[in-house]
């Protein structure tokens, strides 16, 4: 009986997309891996900017966002895994986030303040 080794390669990340609500990364062998944002809520509450600074980790096995402090692995995306952030941590992560006003909430509080 002989046993032959099965050869397992690793897959890496070549390139990233964020929609509005999807998480799309394209594979070194040509397949592309598309997930639901809302599996990982500091990347789905991220702004435009904080969704756009991010960098590849570990030669393409990995997606990094500094300014949320996620990390995501293809290995995870492969595998089906959201994130394992608890609700108390995600909470206390989004609560440390200061208040964004929107440009109309920051024009109606200097009316407010000039009258």
């Amino acid at each position: 009986m002989s046993i032959s080794a099965v050869e397992i390669e690793v897959a890496l990340a070549k390139a990233m997309r964020v929609t509005q609500d999807s998480l799309h990364v394209d594979l070194a062998d040509g397949r592309t891996i598309s997930v639901p944002l809302a599996w990982y809520p500091r990347l789905l509450h991220a702004t435009p900017d904080e969704k756009k600074n991010w960098r590849f980790i570990g030669m393409g096995r990995g997606i990094h966002w500094e300014a949320i402090d996620e990390d995501i692995s293809v290995e995870g995306l492969l595998a089906g895994r959201a994130s394992a952030e608890s609700q108390a941590s995600f909470k206390k992560w989004l609560a440390s986030r200061s208040p964004r006003p929107s440009p109309t909430r920051r024009k109606k509080s200097a009316a407010r303040r000039s009258t």
